[in-house]
């Protein structure tokens, strides 16, 4: 069997590229061969009779490189072809592909570290999976905001309230502007403020509004109560849904090919114990959120620049440009506030959801005026809220 293979010799229509930073013990190419192998047909180092041509011509991945000799090295870049006829994608789905991509190799001795940094999918792959149902395009559409940040909150504080307190709370964001409200990962249904209660009572306050603006309820839990969860929403007239990467990557494609009228946010808190660079074994978080716009997240806390959080302006701008071309709305995140607006408009340009929590509710006039100064800083129509605002956190040129 040929090893490694030139990108013109495989039909690309018929393999999933994924693009890994190893090191090895021994060699680049010894790493690449237990990684092609062992993700595939079976353990590197032991043939057997049923391992026929016809089987590893179909079915191995193959190691792609226009120059062998780079790979006696013992680190560098290594990209795999993995087959598409591997699985059944429509089924098998988004967890079946992280198995493949990011499965055995960890216990091979001598693969020393790999990071997953990218992935090339065919139409024959994403074909299977559905994209967002809204997006960036629905959700500006829907609110009616244009050429500008759209603005979402978060409740806060993250648990504790009752059903009666979150609607109050809910009543002075919209009164404030908002375009996107999302409750934060750590409410799901606590028997303080249980789904089942909170979802019918914030619904109907919301349909009896004018002004049209997306609400995410927290569904995190295992896979079956989540589908049960996403479909309670819907029939009680929700419109979006918020699950935590905790609750796994197949649980966006699983709720999306239900097919409801409701838009997914993903949130990645949580996400760095497997996407920091830092680690040995880890995957990039660009190919997550390029994942998140292939199995149908409308919107993703895709990072932040200039909160608490703060990532470097060229890693959240390929962030932004793969989630854009996928049509996810970027949430930017963690230290969010109305002085930060401008700056990052002047850095990455408008398609992005400005999301505030701290700033809103801790501003020295509560929540309403909080939320009023954001709409401010978005609108450019400066009023005393903002001013406070700004007196209180600063503004980043």
């Amino acid at each position: 069997m040929k090893l490694i293979k030139s990108i013109n010799e495989i039909n690309i229509e018929k393999y999933i590229i994924a693009t890994y930073q190893l090191s090895s013990s021994k060699n680049l190419k010894e790493a690449a061969w237990n990684l092609a192998i062992g993700q595939s047909v079976g353990n590197p180092n032991v043939r057997n009779h049923w391992e026929t041509d016809e089987l590893f011509d179909n079915h191995s991945c193959f190691v792609l490189s226009e120059n062998p000799d780079e790979l006696n090295k013992t680190s560098g870049e290594v990209k795999i072809a993995f087959p598409v006829e591997n699985a059944d994608w429509k089924t098998d789905g988004i967890s079946q592909l992280i198995c493949h991509l990011m499965g055995g190799q960890m216990d091979i001795d001598v693969i020393t570290a790999c990071r997953l940094i990218d992935v090339k999918y065919p139409k024959s792959f994403t074909s299977n999976f559905l994209g967002p149902k809204y997006g960036m395009t629905g959700m500006r559409k829907f609110t009616g905001q244009y050429n500008k940040p759209l603005f979402g909150a978060i409740i806060k504080p993250k648990i504790g309230v009752t059903p009666e307190i979150l609607l109050e709370m809910v009543k002075e964001l919209v009164d404030g502007g908002v375009d996107f409200i999302k409750e934060d990962e750590i409410m799901s249904s606590p028997p303080v403020c249980p789904l089942e209660k909170r979802v019918p009572l914030i619904s109907n306050y919301l349909r009896s509004q004018s002004r049209k603006l997306v609400y995410c309820y927290t569904i995190n839990s295992d896979p079956h109560a989540i589908m049960n969860r996403a479909k309670f929403i819907a029939d009680n007239g929700g419109n979006g849904l918020h699950i935590n990467v905790w609750s796994g990557l197949g649980s966006y494609n699983s709720v999306r090919q239900m097919d409801l009228p409701i838009y997914i946010h993903f949130q990645k808190s949580g996400d760095k114990t497997f996407t920091d660079k830092s680690h040995r074994f880890s995957i990039s978080w660009n190919v997550i959120c390029d994942l998140a716009g292939i199995m149908g997240a409308d919107t993703i806390h895709s990072g932040m620049w200039g909160g608490y959080m703060n990532e470097s302006e060229e890693d959240l701008r390929k962030t932004l440009d793969i989630l854009n071309s996928r049509n996810v709305v970027p949430a930017l995140s963690c230290g969010m506030h109305a002085g930060l607006i401008d700056a990052i408009n002047n850095r990455f340009g408008t398609e992005y959801m400005a999301n505030v929590g701290g700033a809103i509710h801790g501003h020295p006039d509560g929540t309403i005026a909080g939320a009023k100064a954001m709409r401010q800083a978005i609108d450019k129509t400066y009023g005393d809220e903002y001013y406070q605002s700004i007196q209180k956190w600063g503004k980043k040129q």
